[in-house]
């Protein structure tokens, strides 16, 4: 078993609210709310959620660009949280992010080449030529080439644009790479051309990723592992095929349910979420999904659920799932 690059431990993440006129803070929003996650070294973990659920917080957090409210996150043996953001400094050669939105991520005053080697020139790299060499061979790695070095952003598809940013977080040689939604504003034919992308560098590259996304289809095209998160909390994890073949949270039976099928004929039997997602602000007692969920019993409302271990490197936050397993035993 591969060992863990990177360890969540009670992660939290509460935003305050703040009153209009005294700017008194009247309450939190608990966007990530005791997040318990592990990465292991060498593999692409999805993290899948509706919009709102603290995907983007808990990636943004591990990287220090969102400070945790409390928890620990451990790098190689480390809690990092533990050290400034000058002595973090470092650590941001290895630890990088390909953003959502490939048009606002990108300068665009700055031409491509200029973009994709700043984070050479923010540590140190002074050399014209090594900046050039090193630019130009990230722009390779993602099936871009050194003419397109002088151009600007705005002259690019975007997919080439995510290409660009893919680039920029591989200039640096990172050992982990947080991939917030990247094809999410594509096309999906160009989807596709950049998950193969993102596949082939973690390959070639020995890259650990988190891999943040709401299409579930997308996920098990990329995926070693998953982690479902609903309302800043964790319900699920497990390896790729085993989520898949067995899910067992209803909410995750509820995401699973709704993948498209290429097939007109085939019948699936939808699993259809009856009512909003509950105000982070004020979230439920017990089970943050009980609201919602169709086989929520008096103990879901109350309590809040613990992860069991289902075998097989399966886990699952459930009162309904512990019950069936206790019965068996």
């Amino acid at each position: 078993m591969s060992e863990n690059l990177i360890e969540l431990h009670d992660l939290k993440m509460h935003f305050p609210v703040q009153s209009a006129i005294l700017r008194r803070t009247v309450g939190h929003v608990k966007a990530v709310d005791g997040v318990n996650l592990t990465i292991k070294k060498g593999e692409i973990l999805g993290l899948v959620g509706e919009s709102g659920c603290g995907k983007t917080t808990v990636g943004r957090m591990i990287l220090r660009l969102l400070e945790p409210t409390s928890g620990k996150i451990i790098y190689q043996g480390e809690n990092i949280l533990e050290r400034s953001q000058r002595e973090m400094k470092p650590l941001r050669r290895e630890l990088q992010i390909v953003f959502q939105d490939p048009i606002s991520s990108l300068d665009p005053r700055s031409k491509v080449g200029d973009i994709v080697a700043e984070g050479l020139r923010v540590h140190g790299v002074t050399d014209r030529n090594e900046l050039h060499e090193r630019a130009r061979d990230a722009l390779e790695l993602v099936g871009l080439s050194e003419v397109h070095m002088r151009r600007f952003p705005h002259e690019f598809s975007g997919g080439q644009r995510q290409r660009i940013g893919i680039a920029r977080a591989l200039v640096l040689n990172p050992t982990f790479i947080v991939a917030d939604e990247p094809v999410s504003a594509l096309d999906v034919s160009i989807q596709s051309q950049v998950l193969n992308l993102l596949k082939a560098l973690q390959k070639d590259l020995d890259l650990t990723m988190l891999f943040i996304a709401h299409d579930m289809s997308v996920v098990d095209h990329l995926c070693d592992r998953v982690a479902v998160m609903y309302l800043g909390k964790i319900v699920e994890s497990a390896t790729r095929d085993e989520l898949f073949a067995n899910p067992q949270h209803p909410y995750t039976q509820a995401l699973l349910s709704a993948i498209p099928i290429p097939d007109p004929k085939a019948k699936r039997d939808r699993v259809i979420l009856e009512g909003d997602v509950p105000s982070p602000l004020n979230p439920p007692p017990g089970c943050r999904f009980h609201t919602r969920c169709r086989e929520v019993i008096d103990k879901c409302r109350v309590d809040e659920p613990e992860f069991i271990d289902l075998g097989n490197e399966h886990f699952c936050a459930c009162h309904v799932r512990e019950k069936e397993l206790l019965a068996a035993n």
